[in-house]
């Protein structure tokens, strides 16, 4: 088994195409990243679809996944606890991931509701989690800065990192938006959360224009973290963020760099080809 919990995240790179994904495409797709062995796949999100349009059948593709050969667990996104009531009824779904923003202005733009509103759905996505055999992940985004001219500095996020650990949140993925993050930041912000919170499952989420990905990702692993999210060809990003989208970190890269330090993957990478290849029908 790797020390490596590699987080796949096709639902992040496919949220923002303005051209609606036929059904039976997404799940194909889908389907064959889920014979890859990643750890988690990031699939579809439970939430408004005038909102994310692309997500709207979210349902019907988890109906149609191939999940007898996998032990890739799945993860749906949720912005409310309509969208968690709606998530924790399917079974097949094993992490609810929340974005909660310690930017006031993303917040309001990426899920209606203020910080302490949203703290409030925490709180109660944890309780229904709990009843229903599903954990939470709850990601700490614009965690490097925002774009907005909200306050942001090292002490809010340990501030938010406290309150978030001590309401039961277990896996607390730090993520980069809108991709302002620094090798800097990176090296200054991971190692002290991991070490501090050592009950808590520390991962990151990043966006990243291409020249910088990299060196990102040697800062990701020389910091000791161990959840990392990637998305294939660094496709995708958030629309409730920026018009000006950076990519994904791509996972091929998050592959090439671990292996290169002799990490043991166990990945099936004939069907990561595959799912490479078939990517441009719904990317290209």
């Amino acid at each position: 088994m790797s020390d490596f919990k590699l987080v796949e995240c096709p639902r992040d790179a496919m949220q923002g195409l303005h051209h609606f994904i036929p059904t039976q495409l997404k799940t194909a797709y889908l389907n064959l990243l889920l014979q890859v062995g990643f750890d988690t796949l990031d699939f579809g999100s439970f939430v408004s679809p005038k909102a994310i349009p692309q997500m709207a059948d979210t349902a019907e593709v988890l109906a149609n996944l191939d999940l007898g050969n996998t032990n890739t667990k799945l993860l749906a996104i949720v912005a409310n606890l309509r969208g968690v009531e709606v998530a924790v009824k399917h079974t097949e779904i094993s992490y609810l991931g929340f974005p909660f923003s310690i930017s006031e202005t993303f917040q309001q733009r990426n899920t209606h509701s203020s910080i302490k509103q949203s703290l409030s759905v925490v709180e109660e996505m944890l309780s229904i989690c709990a009843k229903n055999n599903k954990k939470a992940v709850v990601y700490l985004s614009m965690g490097f800065g925002n774009p907005y001219g909200d306050e942001w500095n090292y002490e809010i996020i340990d501030k938010w990192a406290d309150e978030l650990t001590n309401k039961g949140v277990e896996i607390l993925s730090l993520a980069d938006t809108v991709g302002i993050s620094t090798v800097e930041k990176i090296e200054h912000i991971l190692p002290k959360l991991i070490a501090r919170y050592n009950h808590t499952e520390i991962g990151i989420h990043l966006h990243s224009t291409p020249e910088q990905r990299l060196e990102k990702i040697e800062a990701i692993y020389h910091s000791g973290c161990k959840r990392i999210d990637g998305a294939l060809k660094g496709f995708g990003g958030c629309p409730m963020a920026t018009d000006d989208l950076t990519g994904n970190i791509p996972t091929e890269d998050i592959i090439r760099f671990l292996t290169s330090k002799g990490e043991k993957l166990n990945l099936n990478m004939e069907k990561w080809d595959e799912a490479m290849e078939f990517s441009k029908k719904i990317f290209d």
